[in-house]
């Protein structure tokens, strides 16, 4: 059988992988006698001549910007040719399985495990990041696992660089819909934030065996990618911190590299103290039009003198930084082979990236609004089960803070958070973060529980609660709904208070209490939950005055 030779150097040998865009040959070198992978593009058949011309632009892309890169972690590229009409890639062949293969025969994965590669994968991104490279499409199909154990990135096909302003067609946005970070599913937003959400969705699949936005159809999958928090990651367990963090809907929110790879170590080995590693930052290209955020508001993570991170570190806001409103985007979907092409029609759905749109009464509390039932609260709340979280204990303050001159109960104690506020908090009781704007208290037998959110402040605090009221009775998250009060509250910039009864479902009847303070450019809202045999409404006056913004916060 002759074997087609290309641009008289390269001979195909056979197959070894195909996608909605291309196939990837393995093929000889005859002149330096390697083997090589040489990817040839195969447009859709759906796309027009102009669509294939820049598809073909695209590919050359993929190669300068691959070539840029020089890492153990990403797939190198030796050579770009045109043979045949269309440019072909010449690139490192990795005897491998992608991740996604392993996923598929083995099943989900240990987190031990899944730390160890996405390690590998932060490291090539935080390469990439540095020399302006974004991915754009990091998925566990584009994750190669070597039979020797090395783990590569791969595929650049959707990459960009600094001073390329060859992209993809105005309103168009490419990209695997179940990993795709939502701002770049809404309006085309990329950065290197958008990678890390990828990251994060791709270490969920690890574990969970899918990823945390799978639905029957791309159309249920982007939609829930706008209206929904990911599902929850039942098999993460000491991972889920870090899938957590990467997940967050506003980029602003997500964990920096830096964070994600002491979790990580953490996760493989919590015996050893993690040392700081001083990684690449990303290389923000200065002719991008996309939006910017700035890296200095990313959450991060100290380490306790026992050198294990700090759940309760994972801020990253410091008293003066604001919270911005993304307003709401539309899309309408086109499929195609496996890539998804995203047309901004502004005629189908919204893309609530944080609440309304200024103006409007008040945020919505639909952060966990849609959350299945799990944990204290019966999913009302945006703290989970923690048994498999890394926490704190909550320890008795060795003197009164600074300035501070309202006494507390017997039982409390002043706990400052490294985002900057200060509360009464319980004494024994174990703390930690469900996500970079959520604090989480639980007692030991994890049946009492206090909770902490940053949120946008709320126009109309009343409306908030009566809102969040309506919408947790009609999701089901709210059952048994019963003597319920809202109060508006004129402290700090003004508020309210929502106290009522409920009963998780097939649980045990809770009362609560919550409370909105619209302080300056954010709002905090404080939730205190407990059996309702064990209410007692001499603590509500610790909970409802205790609360200090990072302002009123002495150094």
């Amino acid at each position: 059988m002759q074997r087609t030779l290309i641009a008289e150097r390269y001979r195909l040998l056979e197959s070894v992988g195909s996608g909605g865009m291309g196939r990837v040959w393995l093929a000889r070198d005859e002149m330096l006698h390697r083997d090589v992978a040489v990817k040839e593009v195969q447009p859709p058949e759906w796309m027009s001549a102009a669509e294939r011309a820049d598809l073909g632009q695209r590919t050359l892309r993929e190669a300068r910007t691959a070539a840029r890169l020089s890492h153990p972690n990403v797939v190198q590229i030796y050579d770009v040719v045109y043979a045949q009409g269309s440019p072909w890639i010449v690139m490192e062949y990795v005897r491998s399985r992608s991740l996604h293969e392993v996923i598929e025969s083995e099943g989900p994965l240990a987190p031990e495990r899944a730390a160890q590669i996405g390690l590998k994968i932060l490291d090539a991104l935080c390469a990439a990041h540095s020399r302006g490279v974004l991915h754009r499409d990091v998925k566990p199909h584009n994750v190669l696992i070597s039979d020797d154990g090395r783990v590569v990135l791969t595929d650049f096909g959707l990459a960009t660089f600094d001073g390329d302003s060859s992209v993809t067609r105005a309103g168009m946005v490419m990209g695997s819909p179940q990993y795709v970070a939502p701002e770049r599913a809404s309006d085309g937003t990329s950065t290197a934030e958008a990678d890390m959400w990828s990251l994060g969705a791709t270490l969920y699949a690890a574990v969970e065996g899918r990823s945390p936005f799978f639905r029957r159809t791309t159309l249920a999958t982007l939609t829930a990618l706008a209206t929904s928090p990911p599902d929850p990651a039942k098999l993460a367990g000491p991972l889920r911190p870090v899938l957590t963090g990467l997940l967050r809907k506003d980029p602003r929110q997500r964990l920096r590299a830096d964070d994600v790879d002491r979790l990580l170590r953490r996760v493989i080995d919590p015996t050893v103290k993690p040392r700081p590693r001083r990684l690449p930052r990303p290389r923000r290209p200065e002719s991008a039009t996309t939006q910017q955020v700035d890296p200095s508001s990313a959450p991060t993570v100290a380490l306790d003198p026992d050198g294990r991170p700090r759940a309760t570190t994972w801020f990253g806001r410091g008293p003066t930084e604001r919270l911005g409103r993304l307003g709401r985007r539309r899309a309408t979907v086109v499929v195609g082979g496996a890539v998804a092409v995203l047309l901004l029609a502004g005629t189908a759905w919204a893309f609530n990236h944080s609440d309304r749109e200024p103006g409007a009464a008040g945020p919505t509390v639909s952060a966990t609004a849609n959350r299945a039932p799990a944990g204290v609260g019966g999913g009302q709340f945006s703290c989970q089960d923690p048994q498999d979280a890394v926490t704190d204990t909550v320890r008795l303050a060795t003197s009164q803070p600074r300035g501070e001159r309202y006494g507390l109960l017997q039982t409390f104690t002043w706990y400052t958070s490294p985002a900057g506020y200060r509360l009464p908090a319980p004494i024994g009781w174990r703390v930690y973060t469900e996500s970079v704007d959520t604090t989480c208290f639980f007692d030991a037998r994890m049946e009492r529980m206090m909770t902490v959110d940053v949120v946008a402040p709320a126009a109309d605090p009343v409306a908030y609660w009566t809102r969040a009221a309506a919408d947790q009775q009609l999701n089901g998250s709210l059952v048994g709904y019963a003597d319920a009060t809202v109060t508006r509250s004129e402290l700090f910039d003004g508020g309210a208070e929502w106290e009522y009864a409920f009963t998780p479902d097939g649980g045990t009847p809770q009362r609560a209490i919550r409370i909105l303070y619209n302080i300056g450019p954010r709002a905090y809202v404080i939730s205190w939950t407990c059996p309702l045999i064990d209410w007692n409404p001499d603590l509500v006056p610790t909970i409802k005055l205790g609360f200090r913004p990072p302002e009123m916060v002495a150094d």
